[in-house]
């Protein structure tokens, strides 16, 4: 049977949506999980309802752009827990805009948060889990990059560029102590939304969600079902859609 018990799993953009609904299965089947966002006071709150519920949690504030704030996630882990088992890149924005409109602070902030912020997450967790002999880092991507659509050029190009990190560690990690899972979510209702600055994409974004989107606890399964496996099992890539989604 497979199991979650024991599996210590660090989770970042935990304050809502996907990350928060991973946090809470996960927890729920038996992980201990390290709840981590810019917002305090939301993590607190989850990883207090989680520990109510009879689960192990605790809470870290971090923002993935700066490189220290991961290490310290990845050291609070291994302070409360003893280690770190899985480390779930999930933070992450969409200020989507038409290139034309030269959105070039939206497109920086994409790069930094979605990219570099997976990037300074496998640079605070590899050394842990070299030292440990195993670990597994699973990041939330988009089926946006899998076929790109108007507005979300440079979104979808920081999504695919995670997607090529993970191959590329991979395909480095084949001595079996690192595995790598890519997760890509079509629409989850989430407040992904909020993020996009212009209006006309940011309404139509939110009726897209409303008339197809899934609950975050779709992707969650999909979290907990690539990290229950076997350790000589790799789940390379998952896509998660509603099935009304083209």
């Amino acid at each position: 049977m497979l199991s979650l018990n024991g599996k210590i799993v660090a989770i970042t953009g935990a304050s809502g949506g996907i990350g928060e609904a991973t946090a809470r299965l996960l927890a729920e089947r038996g992980a201990a999980v390290v709840l981590s966002a810019r917002r305090s006071e939301r993590i607190d709150v989850i990883a207090q309802d989680i520990r109510e519920q009879g689960g192990r949690a605790t809470a870290c504030v971090v923002d993935v752009t700066k490189a220290e704030d991961l290490r310290r996630l990845v050291s609070t882990a291994i302070a409360q827990y003893g280690r770190i088992d899985v480390l779930v890149n999930n933070a992450g924005i969409a200020p989507i805009s038409p290139l034309a409109d030269l959105d070039t602070e939206g497109w920086s902030a994409m790069i930094d948060v979605n990219l570099r912020g997976t990037l300074n997450g496998i640079a605070a967790a590899l050394p842990a889990f070299r030292e440990q002999g195993s670990g597994h880092l699973v990041s939330i991507v988009s089926v946006a990059g899998l076929t790109v659509s108007p507005t979300m050029a440079v979104y979808a190009a920081t999504k695919n560029a995670v997607r090529t990190v993970h191959e590329g560690l991979r395909k480095e990690s084949t001595d079996g102590v690192v595995r790598t899972t890519a997760i890509s979510p079509g629409y989850i209702r989430t407040d992904l939304a909020d993020s996009m600055a212009d209006p006309h994409v940011r309404e139509q974004t939110r009726k897209n969600m409303d008339a197809m989107g899934i609950p975050p606890a779709a992707v969650a399964r999909a979290v907990a079902f690539a990290i229950e496996q076997p350790a000589d099992v790799e789940i390379g890539e998952i896509n998660v859609r509603p099935t009304v989604q083209a």
